[in-house]
């Protein structure tokens, strides 16, 4: 198992180019099971969640050619629908290849999902909008046997919470359901619109991206489509995050300013300086930092993929900062891991509060899931001394080449076995 030891106090500078958003390829790379005919994808990240989602598409009988960051799906000799648990424990995203193979076969067998211990995150709104759909399904031996006696049927699916897989799964099912179907309260994350958008140059008819209101108007079959994914916003925000712990200067290309409203703003209320372009940012700090409050939202509110990172820097002011988390129930455990490192933070039910302590010291530490780890990183760069991150993979699962492109900025980092 490797590990990840990072020398802090060096100010980063340079330019680094942000890799394709993980949680849009996933769902685009499940939707190449609608059809027979072949999709191709541009900037694909290399990921773990990535080669995960491939291997269990390929177990279902995909198959694939990789160029660079360009890949070629073909789901013409689909042979199974079955997504078994070796598979899907790792990755909770897997339940995406429900919705195309109810829409596409009439069946699917998915393990219940794994991933990150953050929560319970059920799939609980998918089941419920694929009955709308006309879906009949068990749940026996920790798997959801699903069928359709015949075509999927167009309904109304409202969601009482907005749910991103949720609203893609059922997305992906109604482009082939006979009828209309409107998802109500559908969540708005950019990665869906790019969903939406692959969905419509394969020939779906949808009205309504990037609103709380998706109307899909189904139709018979769907073809072959050329689709490129967009930026990783969290990605971004986190080396965004890193520069303004770090000190220094950066500039972020291949990325979207508009994806990410809620945290650029926290981070000019937080004193660093932010410009954007069409498509980089360029960050800088220069001075102290100040004490901001935050609360996750869904889109376009500040992300709750972005709330660990942020408590990290919050931790080098010399304020009071509380940080309200609405979405996952349990996404404080990376909290007992920058207390190692001098950190201030108490929890009380959804919220932490933090009270600065102007810098950290390098400890041993522990990665407990993905965006615990990148908040690791981003008190480790800013920290006296040297911190020892273990238990990396979770990192691998959503940053592609992070250390790469960290010591592109000057940072003094390096991989390496336990």
């Amino acid at each position: 198992m490797d590990k990840i030891v990072i020398e802090g106090g060096h100010p980063l500078h340079g330019t680094i180019r942000i890799s394709g958003a993980k949680n849009a390829a996933l769902p685009l790379m499940a939707a190449c099971l609608l059809t027979p005919e072949k999709q191709i994808l541009h900037n694909v990240p290399d990921l773990r969640d990535t080669r995960t989602i491939l291997e269990l598409l390929g177990a279902l009988g995909v198959t694939w050619q990789k160029n660079g960051n360009t890949l070629i799906l073909d789901s013409s000799g689909i042979k199974d629908v079955e997504a078994s648990y070796d598979l899907v424990k790792t990755m909770r995203a897997s339940i995406l290849v429900l919705g195309p193979l109810l829409a596409r076969t009439g069946r699917a067998r998915v393990s219940l999902p794994g991933g990150c211990a953050i929560g319970a995150r059920p799939i609980d709104f998918h089941l419920q909008g694929f009955q709308k759909l006309g879906v009949t399904f068990t749940l026996e031996s920790g798997y959801v046997d699903a069928h359709v006696a015949d075509r999927l049927q167009g309904n109304t699916v409202c969601f009482d919470i907005p749910t991103v897989t949720g609203t893609e799964n059922i997305l992906m099912a109604a482009v082939l359901a006979e009828g209309t179907t409107v998802i109500k309260n559908a969540a708005r994350e950019p990665e869906i619109g790019n969903l939406v958008d692959m969905l419509t140059g394969m020939g779906a008819k949808i009205i309504g991206r990037d609103s709380d209101r998706l109307v899909i108007h189904g139709v018979t079959a769907l073809h072959s489509a050329e689709t490129t994914i967009i930026p990783d916003r969290i990605e971004t925000g986190t080396y965004l995050i890193a520069v303004g712990a770090a000190g220094g200067e950066a500039t972020l290309t291949n990325c979207n300013p508009a994806h990410l409203p809620s945290l650029l703003e926290k981070l000019k209320a937080a004193g660093l300086t932010i410009k954007e372009g069409v498509d980089s940012i360029y960050v800088t700090r220069s001075g102290p930092l100040r004490n901001v409050d935050v609360k996750t939202m869904p889109f376009p509110g500040f992300a709750t993929d972005l709330q660990a990172q942020i408590m990290a820097l919050m931790t080098l002011t010399s304020g009071l900062s509380v940080i309200n988390e609405t979405i996952f129930e349990n996404r404080f455990m990376h909290v007992a891991e920058l207390r190692r490192m001098g950190a201030d933070i108490r929890i009380d039910g959804r919220s932490a509060i933090v009270k600065g302590v102007g810098r950290l010291s390098g400890a041993r530490v522990m990665a407990t899931d993905l965006r615990a780890s990148a908040s690791l990183v981003v008190a480790s760069l800013a920290a006296e001394g040297e911190t020892h991150i273990s238990r990396v993979y979770h990192l691998d699962r959503g940053y592609d080449d992070l250390v790469g492109k960290l010591k592109a900025l000057g940072a003094k980092i390096r991989r390496e076995k336990e």
